[in-house]
């Protein structure tokens, strides 16, 4: 392997470590929907607008990183969690 090919290499291998690091941080940050879910259910409810706008525009992100030509499985699964999340908290604020 040549010097370029294995700075190449070194390189993706980053480039994919900091996809997943990224994933897991934005996994983490959308969990914390949970707390106000658990509020909105205890009567506490807060507002339905950012878990609205969350879930709009995780499922753009789970769209565009599914129908790239090479799939971006990070992206698309951590903004699942989110899609999931920021929909539950919206509808427990608007139901509750």
């Amino acid at each position: 392997m040549t010097t370029a090919a294995a700075a190449d290499d070194r390189y993706e291998k980053l480039v994919n470590r900091l996809g997943w690091f990224a994933s897991v941080m934005g996994i983490l940050m959308f969990s914390s929907y949970i707390d106000q879910i658990r509020l909105n259910l205890n009567g506490q409810t807060g507002s339905v607008i950012l878990p609205l706008a969350t879930t709009v525009n995780c499922f753009a992100w789970m769209a565009y990183s599914y129908l790239k030509r090479d799939r971006d499985w990070p992206l698309f699964w951590s903004n699942s969690v989110g899609a999931v999340c920021g929909f539950a908290t919206a509808v427990t604020a608007l139901a509750f």
